[in-house]
């Protein structure tokens, strides 16, 4: 039975990377609302993963803070960490960046011996006190697609998951059935006794350290959709060129969030009206 449990989700993922990668290839040349062509569907999405937040993760998010002491939170949040450590790895190696593969690799090799499968985080205490970088890398498959030229495709909101782009989903697809430990390198493990709690532990894990932001981003926010579509977009794009983006063409912002093409073109209008009225002024002298 539990033979085709695996063979259904494994053809699960496999019809959502083809599905996915067809909708990447037709929409690649899609430019905001190029960006966001699906923007009325995303709102419907995001609406609905606002109410289940509210009402379903944020309460159990802070019910696990709660009664979780800080000492075993932290623990658990390492040995999680420890597991994407697998993950970034492998992808710092298709991208060929050697120096984070190695860092990142020496990461899962300290802590899972001498920090006890992750338990402690020995990598990262050793990066702060000596000249050894062992500091936490981010890579992941969608990064991976953008460092060899593979455009985000169209942004979408994937339900309960949030925020990503075609790009993104297809990382994550080939991530977790590729890459993550617990759900690929270890295939036997079984699904409802291993796999489904390790995902709801590290879905738990996670909103419970953004607990702390949800003050900052509703105060932040007027429209608190645009607001999270566009920091998410910045910051994808931020880590697919390690920081340091090249300026997008037609889409360059100035500091009042307005692109350089609109200024440039109220600028004209302003020269304009200076000229004509300086003529008006001749004619009246």
């Amino acid at each position: 039975m539990m033979a085709n449990v695996k063979m259904t989700l494994y053809r699960y993922k496999l019809l959502v990377l083809i599905f996915l990668g067809n909708i990447l290839i037709g929409c690649a040349s899609v430019e905001n609302n190029k960006r966001d062509p699906l923007e009325s569907m995303n709102r419907a999405v995001f609406a609905f993963n606002e109410k289940f937040d509210d009402y379903v993760m944020e309460p159990v998010a802070k019910g696990y803070r709660a009664i979780t002491p800080d000492p075993l939170e932290m623990v658990i949040g390492n040995v999680l960490s420890n597991f994407s450590d697998v993950v970034i790895t492998a992808n710092a190696l298709l991208q060929l960046k050697f120096d984070a593969a190695a860092a990142s690799a020496t990461r899962v090799v300290i802590n899972t011996t001498f920090g006890m499968f992750g338990i402690i985080d020995i990598a990262s205490d050793i990066s702060a006190v000596s000249d050894i970088n062992l500091s936490k890398r981010n890579e992941d498959f969608g990064q991976t697609l953008g460092r060899y030229g593979i455009g985000p495709g169209p942004y979408f909101v994937i339900p309960f998951l949030g925020p990503s782009t075609i790009r993104d989903a297809i990382g994550i697809a080939v991530d977790s059935s590729v890459f993550h430990p617990i759900w690929s390198v270890y295939p036997d493990f079984d699904f409802l006794t291993v796999r489904l709690p390790a995902s709801a532990g590290w879905s738990v894990d996670t909103r419970a350290q953004m607990l702390d932001t949800d003050k900052t981003l509703e105060e932040a926010a007027l429209d608190k959709y645009e607001f999270v579509r566009d920091a998410y977009l910045q910051r994808r794009r931020n880590l697919v060129y390690d920081g340091n983006p090249p300026e997008e063409e037609g889409l360059e912002i100035n500091g009042n969030n307005e692109s350089i093409d609109d200024e440039i073109e109220d600028e004209d209008v302003i020269e304009d009206g200076d000229k004509e009225k300086k003529k008006n002024n001749e004619v009246i002298k």
